[in-house]
Parts: structure tokens; sequence; C-alpha cells
């Protein structure tokens, strides 16, 4: 089970900063990682339980994006993007 999301007896509760979020992501990208490499290895079935907990995160992510208000992209994100 992923330690950075919050059970159901705490939801409200935590404090959401951008530590958490950040990781969260490093999170999704080591998933991310073991997906690919059980998948190349042909091992589908054990596969299954990253993509739970993946799941899970990208929609905590979005919940969370989602109760967030609207927020103007810094400058740096800016630049990241080429605007």
């Amino acid at each position: 089970m992923s330690v950075v999301f919050v059970p159901k007896r705490q939801r409200g509760k935590a404090e959401i900063n951008q530590e958490v979020i950040q990781r969260l992501l490093d999170e999704n990208d080591q998933l991310v990682r073991c997906i690919a490499e059980y998948m190349q290895r042909g091992r589908a079935t054990e596969c299954v339980q990253y993509q739970q907990i993946l799941h899970r995160n990208i929609v905590y992510l979005g919940t969370i994006a989602d109760a967030s208000p609207d927020i103007p992209p810094t400058t740096q994100t800016l630049q990241k993007n080429g605007e």
C-alpha cells in the first residue's frame, strides 16, 4: 500500500503541501517503471497490484487538483513549457 496515500479515517485532516504531492509524483514514476519492467519480462499478472496503487494515486492527485483554487502557473512552469 502506498505510504503517502491518506487513509479514509484521516481524509480532510491531512495537510496537503508541495512535498506530499512531489512524493506522490515520485512514487508514481517508480510505479510506472516497475510496471514497464514487469511487462517487458512478460509478467503482466504481477503488474496488477502496482497498477491499482498507481490508479489510486492518480485519482487522489486529481481530487487535490479539483479541490485546489485556480493558481496561475509560475514563471518556472512557463519556462519549462516553452511559453
